[in-house]
């Protein structure tokens, strides 16, 4: 099995560029940007793909994306190749509606009912896309079209239904611990090996009045990939089917998953989160970390574009470095045995009136040369396409250390706990799941309520 998965990974693991799926707070309506003007490359073949697309009758697309933040990471790499496509598409204007995650999901099951914008962010996980597909929205797309588009083998199933394809993964998401290494120098804390030393690491942090880790608790969702992270270092390479038999039984019985629920309720109440991490969200705990308040900060992959960004101080944008999830004492999980998994990309309505224009506009996107090369360049993370030809030798230190981290892997967990049922089930663990973390309800009622949710 570790064969496989490092086969698959592998050439992602040389290209590291760690795409999400997440975003920050926020909204915006928009048809161009403020993108500072960056050298793109184009084929011979996206260039005569281009000029064909633009020399039609005037279009409008309309791009539903759950990245408002448009001058930083993923969304500013989104804006670049919208503006681009526009520029030598004259009689084409994309028009952005951009909502913060889970404002966008509410919105996306709106639209499911009232009619889908053209082009759609979505993730392929059950928990999303199943109900997505089962309602018949989403455009089937020809698979042969992006043969030799380099994407990861294996990134392409959960877009898939019935073997028909219905959308194009963007990111492949490792769980990370980011922290300030100059901070961690400067107090002589050193990263841990175990969660035994993690906890007393943020207990000397605690002591030294700052926050030992900046959590996003008030969404739901980080917590829940928080305890998929402890949930892998317990049952290791058996955390898979011990989720999949728990969704069809609606059992979350087994004692893995109660012993890795149970760490994250110690964890919260020795003090390893800010005061008030169950109702803050994704932007006031990024901000904890990047303004130094925080030595720690508990997030996807797609957020390594923090040490490019010139909006955080270079101080602290320049330490940023990262670590996987600790072993745990007694756990089957090895230190190289991670959370990851391929996470969002972007689908066509099955409904738009401008089809034909929107998928050119997807597949342009896709280009080998677009999302990939200007998300390495831009330091968003990882895609789901090979980025081989991309690496500089400039890359940042935090870039070189998530790459180093994929490439060592044993073995990846695949789809994070909460995406792995029906949506009732997503939803009730994301709800439930500040409840059990902050003491308000048991380990067991916890564990029979997200149960009763697969029902």
């Amino acid at each position: 099995m570790k064969k496989k998965i490092i086969a698959s990974l592998l050439t992602l693991a040389m290209a590291v560029s760690l795409l999400a799926g997440c975003s920050n707070s926020g909204s915006s309506t928009l048809t161009s940007s403020d993108v500072q003007d960056t050298e793109q490359e184009s084929s011979a073949e996206n260039n005569e793909m281009v000029q064909e697309a633009g020399s039609g009758e005037a279009v409008t697309i309309k791009v539903f994306s759950n990245l408002p933040d448009r001058k930083n990471g993923q969304g500013l790499v989104e804006q670049m190749i919208i503006d681009e496509y526009m520029a030598a598409n004259p009689n084409v204007t994309i028009e952005v509606e951009a909502l913060d995650e889970e404002a966008y999901k509410t919105k996306f099951k709106a639209y499911v009912m009232d009619g889908m914008p053209d082009v759609v962010s979505i993730w392929g996980q059950p928990s999303f896309l199943d109900e997505v597909l089962d309602a018949g929205v989403l455009a089937e797309l020809n698979e042969a079209d992006y043969a030799d588009y380099g994407f990861i083998a294996g990134s392409l199933e959960g877009f898939k239904k019935d073997d028909k394809l219905y959308g194009l993964p963007r990111n492949t998401d490792i769980m990370l611990i980011y922290y300030n290494q100059k901070m961690f120098d400067d107090n002589g804390w050193k990263v841990p090996a175990t969660y035994d030393e993690l906890k007393k690491l943020c207990a000397d942090i605690k002591a030294a009045g700052i926050t030992p880790i900046a959590m996003d608790g008030g969404d739901g969702w980080p917590m829940a990939c928080f305890l998929t992270d402890i949930f892998v270092k317990v049952a290791g390479t058996d955390y898979a089917d011990i989720v999949r038999n728990a969704v069809a039984a609606g059992d979350f019985s087994a004692p893995e998953m109660k012993e890795a629920t149970q760490i994250l309720v110690d964890s919260v109440a020795a003090g390893m989160f800010q005061v008030g991490y169950d109702s803050q969200d994704y932007g006031t705990t990024m901000n904890l970390f990047t303004n130094g308040q925080a030595a720690m900060y508990c997030m996807g992959s797609w957020d390594c574009s923090m040490a490019l960004n010139e909006d955080i101080a270079p101080e602290i944008r320049d330490n940023i470095r990262a670590f996987t999830m600790p072993v745990v004492d007694g756990g089957k999980g090895g230190a190289n045995d991670i959370a990851a998994w391929n996470g969002g990309g972007y689908a066509v309505s099955a409904d738009s009136t401008v089809k034909e224009e929107a998928i050119k506009f997807l597949n342009y996107m896709y280009q080998p040369d677009k999302l990939s090369k200007y998300g390495w360049e831009n330091g968003v993370g990882m895609s789901a396409q090979d980025q081989t030809a991309y690496l500089t030798g400039n890359e940042t230190e935090l870039q070189k250390q998530v790459m180093d981290i994929l490439k060592n892997a044993d073995s990846v967990s695949g789809t994070p706990i909460n995406d792995c049922g029906p949506s009732a089930f997503k939803t009730a663990i994301e709800s439930e799941i500040q409840g059990v973390s902050n003491g308000s309800t048991s380990v067991d009622d916890f564990l029979v309520a997200i149960g009763a949710a697969c029902e």
